[in-house]
Parts: C-alpha cells; sequence; structure tokens
C-alpha cells in the first residue's frame, strides 16, 4: 500500500480531506502502510444529522484510528474535529469480524433447501484494546424500597471497543470486502 491509495480513498469522500490527511500523515509519519479502511458515515444526535469519518491504518508496529466528526454551530458554521490513536499492535485485544447473511434461493434449487446461498446483508468489524477501560457507574440501591441509606456505586468496568458497520446497501460491495480484507489482515496480526 501507498500513501496515495490512502490519499485517493481520503479525498474521495469529500470529507474535510486536508484535515484528515494531516492528521493521518502526521501520526503516520515515515512508517509503511500495510493496509487501511476508511468508512464514512452519517451520525444522528437528538434532532440534527451530522457526519463521521474513521480512518484505520495499520502498519508494521500500530493500528492508527483517525476520528473526524462534523461540528455544526449556528454562530460559527460548519467545523470539524478529529484525533487520532495510535494502538500498539501488542496492546490491541480482540479483533472480532462478524458477517450477517440471509439466504437467497438459486433459481434451479427448487424445494432443496442445500441449494441455497447465503447472502451478505451486513458486516462489523470489532476493535478492543487493553490501554483504555470504559466504566460505566450508576447508583447502587437494596431490595428495601424504603431505604434511604447510601449504598454507594455499582458498575462494570470493559475494554474500550470500537465497531464499523458497513453493508452492500448502504457501502457498496467493493468496500464491504475490503472491511472484510482490512479485518483478516488485523486479526492474523494480532497475538
Amino acid at each position: 500500500m501507498h500513501k496515495s491509495d490512502l490519499r485517493e480513498a481520503i479525498v474521495g469522500r469529500g470529507f474535510f480531506p486536508s484535515l484528515i490527511l494531516e492528521s493521518v500523515y502526521s501520526s503516520l509519519g515515515d512508517e509503511a502502510i500495510a493496509e487501511f479502511l476508511v468508512h464514512y458515515e452519517p451520525t444522528f444526535a437528538h434532532d440534527s444529522l451530522g457526519r463521521h469519518m474513521t480512518v484505520l491504518v495499520l502498519t508494521p508496529s500500530r493500528l492508527l484510528c483517525c476520528h473526524t466528526d462534523e461540528v455544526a454551530d449556528e454562530a460559527r458554521g460548519i467545523s470539524a474535529t478529529s484525533s487520532v490513536d495510535s494502538v500498539p499492535l501488542r496492546d490491541l485485544g480482540a479483533v472480532t469480524l462478524t458477517r450477517v447473511v440471509n439466504q437467497r434461493m438459486r433459481p434451479d434449487a427448487s424445494q432443496h433447501p442445500e441449494m441455497f446461498a447465503p447472502h451478505l446483508v451486513e458486516t462489523w468489524l470489532t476493535l478492543g484494546w487493553r490501554t483504555t477501560r470504559r466504566i460505566d457507574l450508576e447508583p447502587a440501591g437494596c431490595s428495601d424500597p424504603a431505604c434511604e441509606a447510601d449504598h454507594g456505586y455499582t458498575g462494570v468496568s470493559s475494554s474500550e471497543d470500537m465497531v464499523i458497520r458497513m453493508s452492500p446497501a448502504a457501502d457498496g460491495q467493493e468496500e464491504v470486502e475490503r472491511l472484510v480484507h482490512f479485518a483478516t489482515q488485523l486479526q492474523r496480526r494480532v497475538r
């Protein structure tokens, strides 16, 4: 893979390309690109619609995760925030590739279920790393509905993760195949 391939993929989306290229290239430095994945998606927050782009770059030693979000502000107009995580491959935990299929009957299948062919409808890449944890806390309670004592907090600590979901209907078959290829290459590199 070359930087020019990555540049073409980012610029082709037309979403703050200068900002994203500068963010990714400054984190990448002189390191070689083994694989990359670009995912562009709409985001929904309350009553507004925004855009988000994730760029994943696999190098010989790290996974770069660049996240860029559109920020709409009536006073300032449209702006963007961009951040890059640099995750050493040794700190990458689970890399999960999930494929969702449904069955399509082949024209010659007639009444034979063994003649059905799976049709890919969604693919998810889930990444978790050991260095960042998410803690969800809530007030603890007891079974006595009249109790007013402070029981402290209870919660769950889990590894921070990222999920990228693509489908042929939303992203195109070629992008889904790229996601599968990227995920399998990453799975082979993580130990």
